[in-house]
């Protein structure tokens, strides 16, 4: 009897595990249950805000540029590099849109509803496109998830008129179809972040054909910087953004960079860090330490850029490059005090000058950094830093009517002068002449005063937030990345230097380290190999001219990784990278 209970029990049992069996689990997503309502459509786009540059990433995003030195210089212009080094080549992200993208159709959802979900999908993958077509130029184009067995899977490149034209209509429907309400917390992709990035990818696109005459397109670039103009036009036009203005002049631009909460007023949208959420990124420590961060500092060359606060350049003065630290940077426009330590500069309530354990040339940056050492030594600052900002949408604006050779005075006043004004400028009429330190040493084919004045702007106004090699890319001026590294101007060897004005001596250039120190004063070795001064005992620092920088044209796009071209055949390595 007892066996017979068993067996029956067994039996019942088994009976239960085949029903169970033909059931989905519950915990697993699948089309049929992960795409029914919008907040399932609206958590599953969630997860593409995890493929955006997190705080880290806009820390780190100026490291190769021309106005930056730091204690080793990228090997992709010094030293050996190939398609054995490159890496990038991933599509995972692009995957798990494309996926969305097939199955959000079926959701039992409001028209609307499926099309700004649909929208912000298309618009992620434009984000992903554009900047893969940056790196590598002609890649190939995906709109649908591929299975392993996909014959697609190892298809070559495809024409970057073809995934630019994707890009476009991917941007196209997204600024009709994401809803238009503004974010005040600066952390969703609204219609109005559409529009300026589309802002910012047509003016890539329609400058790097015009100044890239390989690619063949010069052309089709009016098309583009006229869509980057409609674009930019539409965010200025809609009144949800304006400058920060609202505050001391002395930090209304640093403001933007230093706060837990991103200031919506400017911020459309932004890496938000949250410090009871413990979501970080590592700016002080990256910036303030000698050791974990890069020493990245601001090179003379670009520091002179910095206008005069009555709105002349700092470059017309005679010997403009023999006034020492202390005098230079008094009366300039006043993001460069929001953007290094100089004057009265202060941490934690203690005045601090540029300090050289840390910084090579003097001018040592702060713009992304926190104003307390609490942070310098763990990656816990919870400052927001932002990734689309209403100044970028100006100036998109400027350059691409310059560009198109149709930039008005009232254009001038709507963009340039506001950014100007915000920074203490008094004078922000538009210039009549060429601005000739620009030219030698910045843009020697510009001849258009205005469009000079355009570029300087958005060199500083953007500076350290991860625009810079773009820029220099799409104006074809790699060139710019080999320019000799230059610091402050030193008097003369072995004499201490106030740096800060506070009585108080802060560094010493020697050639020999003294027996006797006196406290507080950093000596700087001037060894003639790796630090010079321009003449000798004084001087500009000069430093790292020993080693050999280029910049071939090859080095515009970025090889693919030799194991992809092993991976997959279809693949066509550029020639200028191909190993022989």
């Amino acid at each position: 009897m007892k066996n017979i209970l068993f067996l029956v029990a067994g039996m019942m049992i088994m009976s239960a595990c085949n029903r169970d069996l033909n059931l989905k689990p519950f915990d697993k997503l699948s089309p049929e249950n992960a795409f029914n309502t919008e907040k399932d459509l609206q958590l599953y786009a969630n997860s593409f805000y995890l493929d955006l540059p997190d705080g880290s990433d806009i820390v780190r995003g100026d490291a190769l540029s021309d106005y930056l030195v730091g204690r080793t210089l990228s090997n992709y212009i010094y030293g050996a590099f190939g398609p054995t080094e490159a890496t990038g080549w991933s599509w995972s992200a692009l995957r798990k849109i494309n996926y969305f993208l097939e199955h959000a159709g079926n959701a039992k959802i409001t028209d609307e509803a499926k099309e700004h979900y649909i929208g912000l999908a298309r618009f992620f993958r434009a984000w992903f496109y554009f900047n893969k077509v940056k790196q590598f130029g002609d890649v190939p184009w995906y709109d649908k998830s591929l299975a392993a067995d996909d014959p697609d899977l190892y298809k070559g490149r495809d024409p970057r008129t073809l995934v630019m034209d994707n890009v476009l209509a991917d941007l196209d429907y997204a600024c009709s179809h994401i809803r238009n309400t503004k974010d005040n917390g600066a952390s969703q992709v609204t219609r109005w972040v559409a529009l300026a990035f589309k802002s910012r990818v047509c003016l890539f696109e329609g400058t790097i054909r015009k100044y890239h005459p390989k690619l063949k397109l010069a052309g089709t670039a009016n098309d583009w910087l006229d869509k980057a103009i409609d674009a930019a036009n539409q965010v200025i036009k809609g009144n949800q953004y304006k400058l920060l203005t609202t505050g001391s002049t002395d930090q209304n631009y640093r403001n933007l960079f230093i706060n837990e909460t991103p200031n919506s007023t400017e911020v459309l949208l932004a890496a938000v860090n949250n410090k009871s959420l413990r979501v970080f990124n590592d700016a002080n420590w990256y910036w303030t330490s000698a050791t974990y961060g890069g020493r990245y500092s601001f090179i003379k060359t670009f520091i002179n850029t910095y206008l005069n606060t009555d709105g002349t350049p700092f470059t017309t003065q005679a010997d403009y490059d023999k006034i020492p630290f202390a005098q230079e940077v008094k009366n300039r426009d006043l993001r460069l005090k929001q953007s290094i330590r100089m004057g009265n500069y202060s941490r934690d309530g203690v005045v601090t000058p540029p300090d050289f354990t840390y910084t090579y040339t003097g001018y040592m940056p702060i713009k992304l950094a926190v104003d307390a050492k609490a942070t310098d030594g763990v990656a816990e600052n919870f400052n927001s830093l932002p990734l689309i900002r209403y100044a970028e949408v100006l100036l998109n604006y400027a350059e691409a009517k310059a560009e198109r050779g149709n930039f008005t005075t009232e254009d001038w006043n709507l963009t340039i002068a506001p950014l100007r004004q915000r920074a203490g400028i008094t004078v922000t009429t538009p210039p009549v002449t060429a601005d000739t330190y620009l030219q030698q040493h910045y843009f020697p084919g510009i001849n258009d005063p205005v469009l000079l004045e355009i570029r300087r702007e958005r060199g500083i106004e953007l500076a350290l937030e991860g625009f810079r090699y773009d820029d220099l890319k799409r104006w074809h001026l790699g060139n710019l990345l080999t320019m000799p590294y230059d610091g402050m101007y030193v008097p003369s060897l072995n004499t201490l230097m106030d740096l800060n004005e506070d009585g108080k001596m802060d560094v010493c250039f020697v050639e020999k380290i003294p027996a006797t120190k006196v406290p507080g004063v950093y000596y700087f070795l001037i060894d003639k190999v790796q630090f010079k001064l321009s003449n000798g005992t004084s001087g500009n620092l000069q430093l790292f001219d020993n080693l050999v920088r280029k910049y071939e044209d090859r080095k515009y796009f970025y090889p693919i990784p030799y194991n992809e071209i092993i991976l997959n055949g279809n693949l066509i390595q550029d020639p200028e990278w191909a190993i022989k």
